[in-house]
Parts: C-alpha cells; sequence; structure tokens
C-alpha cells in the first residue's frame, strides 16, 4: 500500500500502524538496516532532573524507559530491556524504512521502539486527545507492551487473524494498553521512585489519548463511518476498558486478552 500526502493520507498511515504496526508492510524497505543518523537514542546528557522531565518531552521519554525498565525486570525478569529511538523525519530499522507519519511503533526484528515526538502534537491536535505528559507515557507503555509480547509469543496473535473486533490482532493491542496501565497503576501507588503518581486529570488525559485511537474514532474521523469488520486496534471503549483494568490492578497478571472469552471482559 502506498500512502501519498495530505492529512486524510497521514491519518490512513496512523490507522495502519499507530501502536505496534511493521512499516515495512507499508512503506516498503526491509533488511538488516541500520538506524539512521537523524535518530537519536533515547539517552539524552541534558536529561538529568525531574524538572527536566517536566519541561522536556525527549526528556520525559527517557524518564518513561528507565522506570518502564524497572518495573518490567520485576514483573517479567527474563525479558531483556527495550531500547527507544527518537527520530525525525524517517529511519531506517530492521522491519523497513519508516516515516514520522506512522506514528509510534515497535520493531520486533532490532527490539526498539521508534517514535518522533511530533506525533504528540497530532495525537492532541488532529486525533483530539487532551494531550499532556501522562498520555505521552501512555503511548510509550504501550510500546513497551508490545517488547514484552515479543518474548512471550504474544505478539504472534497480532498474525493470525489480522482485522475484526474479536481478531488476534486486536487482542494484541489490548493487551498492550493494559500492560501500559499496569505500569501506571504502580506509579499511582508511589511504589515508582522515577515518577510522581498521577492525578485524576493526567489520568483522564491518558485515557483520552487511548480513546483518540480507537478504531472507531479514527474511522469516524476519516471516512465518516465505523467498519468494524476492518478493526485491527480496537474501539475506544476497549482500549480505555483495558487500559483501566491494568490500571487498576497494576498487574500485567490481569491482562491475558488473548485467552478471555471476548474483548469485552475487561
Amino acid at each position: 500500500m502506498a500512502v501519498g500526502g495530505g492529512v486524510g493520507a497521514l491519518l490512513l498511515a496512523v490507522i495502519v500502524l499507530l501502536f505496534g504496526g511493521d512499516p515495512g508492510d507499508v512503506l516498503g524497505g526491509g533488511g538488516q538496516q541500520q538506524v539512521s543518523t537523524n535518530a537519536q537514542e533515547v539517552d539524552l546528557a541534558q536529561c538529568r532532573t525531574g524538572a527536566d522531565a517536566n519541561e522536556f518531552v525527549d526528556c520525559r521519554m527517557k524518564g518513561g524507559m528507565a522506570s518502564l525498565e524497572n518495573y518490567w525486570t520485576r514483573a517479567s525478569p527474563d525479558t531483556p530491556p527495550a531500547t527507544a529511538i527518537l527520530f525525525t523525519g524517517q529511519v531506517d530499522t530492521q522491519c523497513g524504512a519508516a516515516s514520522s507519519a506512522v506514528g509510534p511503533f515497535y520493531c520486533p526484528l532490532d527490539r526498539q521502539i521508534y517514535l518522533d515526538t511530533s506525533f504528540f502534537n497530532q495525537l492532541q491536535g488532529q486525533l483530539g486527545a487532551r494531550g499532556g505528559s501522562l498520555g505521552e507515557l501512555y503511548v510509550l507503555g504501550h510500546e513497551y507492551g508490545h517488547h514484552i509480547q515479543n518474548y512471550t509469543g504474544a505478539l504472534q496473535a497480532s498474525q493470525q487473524s489480522r482485522s475484526g473486533p474479536e481478531s488476534g490482532a486486536v487482542r494484541v493491542e489490548l493487551q498492550a494498553d493494559c500492560f501500559a496501565g499496569a505500569w501506571l497503576g504502580e506509579v499511582s501507588r508511589g511504589q515508582d521512585a522515577l515518577l510522581e503518581p498521577p492525578t485524576e486529570e493526567q489520568i483522564r488525559s491518558a485515557l483520552s489519548a487511548a480513546a483518540a485511537v480507537g478504531d472507531d474514532s479514527i474511522q469516524e474521523r476519516v471516512q465518516g463511518q465505523v467498519t468494524p469488520h476492518t478493526w485491527t486496534h480496537g474501539s475506544s471503549e476497549q482500549r480505555t476498558g483495558w487500559f483501566m483494568r491494568g490500571y487498576q490492578s497494576a498487574d500485567p497478571n490481569q491482562c491475558d486478552v488473548l485467552n478471555a472469552g471476548s474483548v469485552e471482559d475487561y
């Protein structure tokens, strides 16, 4: 599938790739490629304090990655940490070449999270989320969830049935939402030394971000109608429901969407 210019095409790319797609499926490329020179690992020397993280989104991503690593080292000790790559314009990955238009994604071949932080402006502007730091951390936590799935084998379920409201693809995405919620649920209990417990308003912003990237919400904006048989990520209600299941329990073991009787069982 080729993706042209314009807002509609940009949102189409988001539908295909946002939160876990393979950029090679849409944009071509593939093979053993190196990260391009306009990409930057989230290991920024100027990010030293909590104030830096509050002010700069790049520093916030670094702090979020450190917190996620701490959480998943305890919750899934056999899984090696993921790496996050910030990029602008275009990046080459082992899953293929990707532009900023694809939104955040995880590449299972090189086990890295890729994101252009300008996406957060699009999330708030074109997709209608409230914005805010916790919504941004939800995005990061979701992608880290795909890294965990890559090691548990759950990620493969997205290839077994690729579309539909009860498909493997939807279940994988909802589990990643639940994983993000479980991590932030632990943060809310004051058990994280790197992040302060979120406020109710911040939780609402995270829920807003999850709802904004529901298949039904995006389809309504792009094509003016909802077509559930084409869903690959789940509805806004499902995404927020599974996020809250993880958040309220702070336990990733409560996130077994793949074996749930229905994706509505949150």
